[in-house]
C-alpha cells in the first residue's frame, strides 16, 4: 500500500474498509488467579483455546474489509525514531518501570512492540528489585485485544481514550502514537490529557461511545466513562465539531457485564438494534439524557429512552432483543456472555457470539440469515450470496474475557450509510 488510509467513521453500521484488531498472545497468559482482579479480568483465559477461536473472528472480519494489526502497526511505526521516543519517554512518565530505558531503545522494533505489549519480567538484580512484589518491570497489557476501548474515530478525528484505569494507559499511548506517526495513517488526533479542558476526572473508553450518524454520538455514563469526559467530547466534537446530539445513557455500577454501553445496545442496521431490554426499554432509575448542540447554545433535557430519543432525531429503529423476550433469566445470563455486543461489517452484516442461542433466535425472526464462522472460513457459505445476516462465531474463551465483537475491534474506515 502507497496511498494513506484516511479515518472516516460516520456511523456503526457503514460498510467497514478498515479495523485494527489485536491478536490475544502471550499477555493473557502472563495472568494468574492472584492478578486477574487487578487486570480487569473475572477469570483467566486458556490463550491456545482463545487464539483458536479468535482466528474465525479475524478471518472473517479479513474477507470484509483491509484488517491490520496492532503488533504491526506498532513496529511499522517506532521504526521512525521519533515515534519510538514519544512512546518510550511518555511510557517512563506515567508507569516508572524497574526497567533500564536504554535497554528498550536498543531493541528491534519487532521485539521492542512485543516487550510493550507483552510485558518483561522484573530481573531481580539488586536488593530493591529482589525485594519488590511485583513480577513485571513493564506490565502485560491483558486487555489489549479489547481494541475498541483505547480509540474511537469519530468522522475524521481520532479521540484517544483517557482510560478509567491505570492498568490501561499505555494501550491508549500506543495507539496515539500509531495514529500520529504511522506513514500510512492519515487523521488528527484528539487526546483529553493534552488539553486545557483536562482534569483527573476525565474518563472515556470506546466501549461507551456509539456513532449513530454523522451528526449524533450515543454515549454511555458509566463506571469506565464520566460525565467530565462526556462534557470533554461535548466541548471537542460537538461545539468545536459536526456532532450535534449526544444522548447520554446512564448504565448501572454493577454487575460487570454492564461496563460499557455496548454491552446492552448496539446498532445492526439502518432501521434495527440490539437492545438488553430491561435497561434500554423498561421503566428504571437509569436517565436517557439528550444534549443538543446549536452552534455555541447547549441544552440539556431527560428523555423516555434511547430509542424514542433516536426516533425524534429521524432514526426510527426496531429493538430486537437480547436473551429473546421471553424469560427475564436468561436475557440476564446471554448479556452476561456479550449477548448484546454485536460488530456491523456492513448495513444488516453483523457477527456475535454463537452460544447466546435465544439472541441469535431472535436475529434470524427479524430476517438475519445464520451462518456459522466456521463455514465461512472455510468457503461453504460465501457471503455475498445474503444480504442480511449474522456471523456466529463458536466462544468459550473469549466471551471469559468479558467482551465481544464489538469490543475486540477498532474500526477507522467505514463507507458513508445513505439515510
Amino acid at each position: 500500500m502507497s496511498s494513506k488510509l484516511k479515518v472516516g467513521v460516520t456511523s456503526e453500521i457503514g460498510d467497514l474498509e478498515g479495523v485494527i484488531i489485536h491478536v490475544p498472545g502471550l499477555e493473557v497468559e502472563n495472568m494468574t488467579p492472584k492478578n486477574h482482579e487487578s487486570a480487569l479480568y473475572g477469570d483467566i483465559l486458556n490463550l491456545s483455546i482463545a487464539q483458536q477461536e479468535y482466528y474465525y473472528f479475524k478471518t472473517v472480519l479479513e474477507k470484509h474489509a483491509n484488517v491490520f494489526l496492532v503488533n504491526d502497526l506498532l513496529a511499522e511505526t517506532i521504526a521512525n525514531f521519533r515515534a519510538k521516543e514519544f512512546l518510550i519517554d511518555a511510557m517512563y512518565k506515567n508507569e516508572k518501570p524497574l526497567f533500564p530505558k536504554k535497554q528498550l531503545i536498543m531493541l528491534s522494533d519487532s521485539e521492542l512492540a512485543r516487550q510493550l505489549i507483552e510485558g518483561v519480567a522484573l530481573a531481580k538484580d539488586n536488593l530493591t528489585k529482589y525485594l519488590s512484589k511485583e513480577y513485571y518491570a513493564i506490565k502485560p497489557l491483558h486487555n489489549f485485544f479489547f481494541t475498541r476501548d483505547s480509540s474511537i474515530a469519530i468522522g475524521d478525528k481520532m479521540l484517544i481514550a483517557r482510560m478509567a484505569n491505570k492498568v490501561r494507559e499505555r494501550e491508549s499511548l500506543i495507539m496515539q502514537t500509531i495514529f500520529e506517526y504511522h506513514p500510512l495513517l492519515r487523521t488528527t488526533t484528539v487526546n483529553p490529557v493534552e488539553k486545557s479542558l483536562f482534569n483527573d476526572n476525565v474518563a472515556i473508553e470506546g466501549g461507551d461511545i456509539l456513532v449513530a450518524r454523522e451528526d449524533v454520538l450515543i454515549i454511555g455514563l458509566s463506571s469506565r466513562t464520566t460525565s467530565q469526559g462526556i462534557d470533554f467530547i461535548l466541548e471537542e466534537f460537538g461545539v468545536k465539531g459536526q456532532i450535534k446530539h449526544i444522548l447520554v445513557q446512564e448504565l448501572p455500577s454493577s454487575p460487570g457485564s454492564f461496563i460499557h454501553l455496548d454491552m446492552i445496545f448496539t446498532l445492526l442496521d439502518q432501521d434495527s438494534c440490539m437492545v438488553f431490554e430491561p435497561i434500554i426499554l423498561k421503566p428504571n432509575r437509569y436517565q436517557t439524557i439528550h444534549i443538543t448542540i446549536d452552534n455555541d447554545n447547549v441544552t440539556v433535557k431527560n428523555e423516555a429512552n434511547l430509542l424514542s430519543a433516536l426516533k425524534k432525531l429521524g432514526m426510527d429503529l426496531k429493538p430486537i432483543n437480547c436473551g429473546g423476550t421471553i424469560d427475564t433469566w436468561i436475557m440476564e445470563r446471554e448479556q452476561w456472555h456479550s449477548g448484546a455486543n454485536f460488530f456491523a461489517l456492513g448495513p444488516g452484516k453483523v457477527i456475535g457470539y454463537a452460544r447466546n442461542v435465544h439472541t441469535i433466535h431472535e436475529l434470524n425472526k427479524h430476517g438475519f440469515e445464520v451462518l456459522a464462522a466456521a463455514d465461512i472460513c472455510s468457503n461453504k457459505v460465501n457471503v455475498n450470496d445474503y444480504k442480511k445476516y449474522v456471523v456466529t462465531l463458536d466462544g468459550n474463551e473469549l466471551p471469559r474475557g468479558g467482551g465481544g465483537a464489538r469490543c475486540m475491534t477498532m474500526p477507522f474506515a467505514r463507507k458513508q450509510v445513505n439515510w
